[in-house]
């Protein structure tokens, strides 16, 4: 171990010895289709972008050091992978064109201070974004550029290359590996005659590959948005491999398929993605024409085995079911504590939601919580732990799932133990879907050493009106109309957050409260005791 810490930093520094002087302009570059925003592309032109709904400035390109501004982690990332260029492209005016490069150019000439904001610039995954950002608009910002800035731009990416090779083998950061090996071939698009950038993307391409996705084609990190972002980077492979002539390893192309059948089924009937680990909605727009341009054939996987997520339709419902224990480790810094979480909708109306992500860390962190998800939460703690790090330091280390059907009805029989090493509990959850859909019913068992306090939370989404009627609440939806009710706890309705589309907007909850008293011997095995709350959720007729 520490002979490899010990090469890996000659290679580093070797990157820092002269290298020949590159060509004035990119041999090769390609066109990045990903959808951008045009009312960002505007607030960029003003000096300003919006990230996790809030209005940030700009870096100054006539102010030094202000790169190094005191943004929070999350919006500096976004800022150095320079991924806001679709923006400006989207708005597609010469003053856009103009304030890209000129924020390019910036970049370039920017000495740094701040050893921590460097040491976050030249991350292997944002470096890759950032040198595959630069050579996807070069079309559109550098190619009238002055020689002097082209010629500065191909050194950058020479500089930046050779740094990336260097770095490689990764450590596991998700997605990002994928990031880190676009970064490296576009470095060789650019610059061909540096062979070994291609040659060290085909010797860790297949490995990265591996350790990004399952075998069904799942994301390791669990997220709809790490899988979004996932079949991202491999249509740009494909791309790039087009723009060289060149035809895609076979690896890529095999696994596109598995992994678009993976996000269309990771969406609801809106189109936009479901709410796990990290995720927002996105724009249903902005992943139909990812698929658009990825699939060859529509499909939606029927099952996920290593993703570990149900996916259960029935009519015009869909019910989606954390099943799984949360991403393992090295792929488990944006994980939530959502295990057995599930989220409903009908048709095109998300209903119950888990709470998504946020920009600012202390928001983003309160929503990686248990009680942001529609689970049940044991005496106020989370069913999994987080490190300083971001990582999950204690998980549920067994979680069951069995799934049932006929015709017209699903059966889910889950369960987890996160709560066994502090109050010797098991939580058991049993789903029930029927009647065309539009009956969703739960049974919440907790079985413990003792009787616990608990809550089981159901999240609504904004776009649903809640009114309490005496023990029953109506969930009044666009298009359809609910009732919810329980027996076994104490039901209200409280005030609620939900981030899954940007900003944090005021919404509500659903919230059964256990009883005390309320729980009786389990007959076999050693003495516990059980509690129970039993709910359900039906359409009435309009």
């Amino acid at each position: 171990m520490v002979f490899r810490k010990g090469w890996r930093r000659l290679k580093v520094a070797l990157t820092r010895l002269p290298a020949r002087k590159p060509e004035r302009s990119p041999a090769c570059y390609y066109r990045d289709l990903a959808l951008g925003d045009p009312e960002q592309g505007m607030r960029l032109v003003a000096g300003q972008f919006r990230y996790g709904g809030q209005l940030w400035q700009m870096p100054d390109p006539g102010v030094p050091g202000s790169w190094e501004r005191a943004w929070p982690e999350e919006v500096t990332r976004w800022l150095y992978g320079f991924g806001w260029l679709r923006d400006l492209r989207a708005l597609g005016t010469n003053e856009a064109r103009l304030t890209a490069r000129t924020l390019v150019c910036a970049w370039l000439a920017a000495s740094w201070q701040d050893s921590r904001l460097l040491a976050m610039a030249q991350e292997a995954g944002i470096m890759g974004e950032r040198l595959s950002n630069w050579l996807g608009h070069y079309e559109f910002c550098l190619l009238t550029a002055v020689e002097e800035t082209q010629v500065a731009v191909m050194e950058a990416m020479v500089r930046e290359g050779r740094l990336l090779a260097a770095l490689l083998p990764l450590e596991p950061q998700g997605w990002q590996g994928l990031a880190a090996l676009r970064g490296l071939l576009a470095a060789f698009m650019a610059q061909p005659e540096h062979k070994g950038f291609f040659q060290r993307f085909q010797r860790y391409l297949e490995r990265e590959l591996k350790r990004v996705f399952q075998a069904d084609g799942t994301v390791a990190e669990r997220s709809p948005e790490a899988q979004f972002q996932a079949v991202r980077e491999l249509v740009s492979f494909l791309l790039m491999f087009n723009a060289l002539q060149l035809a895609p390893p076979p690896v890529i192309v095999s696994l596109l398929a598995r992994a678009c059948a993976v996000l269309r089924a990771l969406c609801h009937g809106d189109g936009a993605l479901a709410l796990f680990n990290g995720s927002q909605e996105r724009a249903s727009a902005e992943v139909e024409a990812l698929l658009a341009r990825a699939e060859r054939y529509h499909v939606i996987t029927p099952t996920l085995p290593q993703g570990g997520f149900v996916r259960l339709t029935l009519g015009r419902a869909l019910l989606l079911v954390d099943g799984a224990p949360p991403p393992v480790s090295g792929h488990d810094r944006h994980a939530h504590a959502g295990t057995l979480s599930f989220e409903f909708s009908w048709g095109g109306q998300r209903l119950l939601v888990n709470c998504g992500s946020a920009g600012s860390a202390g928001l983003r962190q309160a929503l990686r919580a248990s009680p942001a998800h529609n689970v049940l939460v044991a005496e106020g703690e989370s069913s999994s732990e987080f490190g300083p790090g971001g990582g999950i330091i204690r998980r549920p280390a067994h979680v069951t799932c069995a799934h049932r059907s006929t015709a017209d009805a699903h059966w889910l029989d889950l369960s987890h133990d996160g709560y066994h090493p502090s109050y010797g509990a098991i939580w058991k959850r049993h789903l029930y879907l029927g009647e065309e859909g539009g009956d969703l019913r739960g049974r919440e068992v907790v079985e413990g050493e003792r009787d616990l306090n608990f809550v089981v939370r159901f999240h609504v989404h904004p776009d649903v009106k809640v009114i309490q009627e005496d023990q029953d609440i109506i969930l009044q939806a666009p298009e359809s109309i609910w009732r919810f009710c329980q027996s076994g706890g104490a039901l209200r309705v409280e005030q609620d957050l939900y981030a899954g589309r940007g900003s944090p907007e005021a919404s509500t909850q659903i919230v059964i409260r256990s009883r005390p008293g309320q729980s009786f011997d389990v007959q076999d095995g050693p003495a516990r005791r059980r509690q129970r709350i039993s709910w359900k959720l039906e359409r009435l007729p309009e």
